[in-house]
């Protein structure tokens, strides 16, 4: 029973993702999910509330291979520099993965700020790598890796940079090797963010 209560909720993440792909989250309708699915609507239901919620699912399943690759990348790497190259390096993967759905996440954050619950859970993750960079940076700066700069700072622009880098793709994805350039802005942040020899 348990078994075929996960298999359903997965068959309405997967359709819903095709279907918020192809037509855009707010053009399509939980009717839509459900015929394409082959499910009543009751078992829609019984497993999402709303269709605000089932998108979150979808924006934490990404979100959590993309914290996997991160953690792969810092315990993989000797020293903070390194690791923070590598997690650069992974960046082609993540927009690859996530190709066609990046739209559909601009679309719905655009349209989760009318609901402050729905924002709040929409705008959790940006927080939480805020601190997971900060901390990253606090790492690199006791290691001895990194200058003593504001750790809260970096995270910042480390983050501005991530999301810019996602927005560029989602605006031209074909423009640049999107993977390649972040890569070389990693390059260009730690040159400055480095603690040299003296």
């Amino acid at each position: 029973m348990q078994q075929r209560s996960e298999e359903t909720r997965k068959q309405i993440v997967d359709t819903a993702q095709t279907l918020f792909a192809q037509h855009g989250y707010e053009a399509t309708s939980v009717s839509e999910i459900c015929d394409a699915a082959g499910l009543s609507k009751g078992a829609f239901y019984h497993h999402f509330p709303t269709k605000q919620m089932l998108f979150l699912e979808l924006l934490d399943n990404w979100l959590d291979r993309i914290d996997n690759t991160l953690d792969q990348s810092r315990w993989e790497k000797a020293d903070i520099p390194q690791a923070m190259i590598h997690m650069a390096n992974t960046t082609k993967g993540i927009f690859q993965e996530a190709d066609g759905g990046l739209p559909m996440f601009l679309e719905f954050w655009s349209q989760a700020r009318l609901d402050p619950e729905i924002w709040q859970a929409t705008i959790a993750p940006y927080h939480r790598y805020q601190k997971y960079f900060k901390l990253l940076i606090k790492e690199g700066i006791a290691e001895g890796s990194l200058k003593d700069v504001n750790p809260h700072l970096a995270a910042l622009m480390i983050v501005s940079l991530a999301i810019g880098m996602l927005l560029q793709y989602v605006l031209d994805p074909q423009g640049e090797n999107w993977g390649e350039v972040a890569t070389q802005s990693m390059h260009l942040l730690l040159d400055g963010l480095a603690r040299r020899e003296e």
